[in-house]
Formats: C-alpha cells, sequence, structure tokens
C-alpha cells in the first residue's frame, strides 16, 4: 500500500511538472533580406550579451567576413585581452535560409555549429543585430 502512495504520488508530480514549465518563447523574427556582398567586411562590436568564447576578450572586438569560393563565408572573430594580446578564432558560416540569407549556422569547432541569425540590419549597412 505504501509503495502505490508513493508511486500515485510522484506520478502526480511529474504529471504537474509540465505545467509549471514556462511556455517558449517564439523565435526572432530576422529581416526580409541580406545582401551577403555589401554584409561582408569587417564589422565592430559595440555591445555584446556575455558569451563564454568571449571571456578573455576585454576591448577592439572585431569579426571579419568574406565570402570563400564555395559559397560559405569565412568569419574571423579578434579582440584584445586584458593583457593586450590579440585573441583570433576562425570559422565557416553556412546560410539556412536562402530565401532572406538572414540566417546562418557558424562553426569554430567542427561538427558543432551556433545560430547566426540577422534580426536587425542598417539600411546602408551601417549596423547590424
Amino acid at each position: 500500500m505504501r509503495m502505490r502512495n508513493i508511486f500515485l504520488i510522484a506520478s502526480l508530480l511529474g504529471a504537474t511538472a509540465g505545467l509549471i514549465v514556462a511556455a517558449p518563447e517564439p523565435p526572432l523574427e530576422t529581416v526580409r533580406h541580406v545582401d551577403l556582398g555589401r554584409y561582408v567586411g569587417r564589422w565592430f562590436e559595440i555591445a555584446r550579451y556575455s558569451n563564454w568564447f568571449e571571456r578573455k576578450c576585454d576591448r577592439d572586438v572585431t569579426a571579419d567576413y568574406s565570402i570563400k569560393e564555395t559559397g560559405d563565408i569565412r568569419v574571423v572573430n579578434a579582440c584584445i585581452t586584458r593583457t593586450g594580446k590579440i585573441e583570433r578564432s576562425e570559422g565557416t558560416a553556412k546560410v539556412v535560409d536562402t530565401s532572406t540569407n538572414a540566417k546562418l549556422k557558424v562553426t569554430f569547432f567542427w561538427p558543432f555549429y551556433g545560430k547566426y541569425w540577422i534580426i536587425d540590419l542598417g539600411d546602408e549597412y551601417e549596423y547590424a543585430v
């Protein structure tokens, strides 16, 4: 009898745990179109959410994008650490949504990819989010 009660309580807790979980946020909307020919070049980071892969970066964070012969995008991120050392990492981005070019996946360590979505872009490509 006691095991049955424990099982019943555990089942009820498990069933209600799903109700407590918050509803997922809707996905971010991306810009309608990105001209990759205009997007490539050097970008300067002016603000960010902390990312583990930038933990050593202190200032002068840049991202350089160039189009490879394969059509993929070469990504070179660089920054200066607190000790004055330049940190660099090179990766590859692939366009996921070819209708907009606004959704990419980026890898700095294959086979692991991260989402790279362009959610805002200046009319003259003077800024990107």
